[in-house]
């Protein structure tokens, strides 16, 4: 399970307005190779869930993520952060060895 903070809802609330998926409209978290420590966070809308998709709901917030990614990514915290070295999302994810300085990657 992911679970969101409250300003990670407010901005995703916030996105999801302005996205063109309309409603209906959930956000799909995953994994992929890359990034300087192996495995890089991706975020995105969508409308389609796929076969192996596992969803989950925090906050209101409907959250799918595929089989691969919930493997990393059980546990997972989503914040929102506003500070001196910039905003954005951080994943406070408990399965990680290691992340990167700017912390866009990670492994296990």
């Amino acid at each position: 399970m992911i679970t969101i903070t409250d300003k990670a809802k407010t901005k995703i609330v916030r996105l999801m307005e302005e996205s063109d998926k309309g409603e209906g409209s959930f956000l799909r978290v995953s994994v992929t190779t890359g990034g300087c420590s192996g495995l890089s966070y991706n975020m995105d809308f969508d409308t389609e869930a796929k076969a192996d998709d596992q969803f989950f709901e925090d906050k209101g917030i409907r959250i799918a993520l595929d089989m691969k990614s919930f493997l990393y990514l059980a546990g997972t915290e989503l914040d929102f952060t506003v500070g001196i070295n910039g905003k954005g999302f951080n994943f406070n994810n408990p399965n990680a060895s290691r992340s990167c300085a700017c912390g866009e990657s990670f492994s296990v």
